[in-house]
């Protein structure tokens, strides 16, 4: 049974040079009629962790979240989503020194009023930033991070650092680490401190 998760493979399968054909007849088969253009998957983690606390099925109500792999592929996804490809609605989240790629490529692909939603340096300093230093070193500590934090603290780079700035840094220094984290903090987010992009993000859809 075709669901988002095929239709989402198929997308990035055409975005790589393949054909675009299962993708088109996914788009038929399935209730889509939006596309979240994010950066990659700890976005995306955090996306869909914020809507399942909120009760949503994204992928039920039609909304494809999509990890890109990048930032500066925006336009070649944007160009086969949007009006000029499969005629979805565009929106996403992006950080603020990639902000040019998203206005630019959706801009190219004929969205009419491109919107999307600007973190102010990344999602992550977003995330350290609502939850505040000590929580998230309470939920590394949960997560049984807190000797790789510590050994990663002693690096003389982290020296003079802002404790956000070491946290932010320390959630990308291993594979698969920010995925998990995007998920993590924002579960333990209040739902009066979800930051503004990833809340108007959500609102929108």
């Amino acid at each position: 049974m075709a669901d988002m998760g095929s239709f989402r493979e198929a997308i990035t399968a055409w975005a790589a040079g393949g054909t675009g054909s299962p993708a088109r007849e996914l788009a038929a088969r399935l209730p889509v009629r939006t596309a979240v253009l994010l950066e990659g998957p700890s976005d995306a983690a955090a996306v869909s962790a914020l809507a399942a606390g909120r009760g949503r099925n994204l992928a039920a109500e039609g909304v494809c979240v999509l990890p890109m792999g990048g930032a500066m592929s925006v336009g070649r996804f944007a160009r086969l989503l949007g009006p000029s490809g499969l005629g979805l609605r565009l929106t996403g989240l992006c950080d603020e020194g990639e902000r040019r790629y998203y206005a630019r490529g959706l801009g190219q692909a004929g969205a009419a009023q491109p919107e999307f939603f600007v973190c102010a340096a990344d999602l992550e300093d977003e995330l350290i930033r609502a939850l505040g230093v000590t929580r998230v070193e309470e939920l590394v500590r949960e997560e049984g991070d807190l000797p790789a934090l510590r050994t990663f603290l002693r690096q003389p780079a982290q020296r003079g650092r802002a404790s956000q700035q070491q946290l932010r840094r320390f959630l990308g220094t291993k594979k698969g680490r920010k995925i998990r984290y995007g998920r993590v903090l924002v579960e333990a987010l209040d739902p009066d401190r979800i930051p503004a992009p990833l809340d108007g993000l959500l609102t929108s859809l």
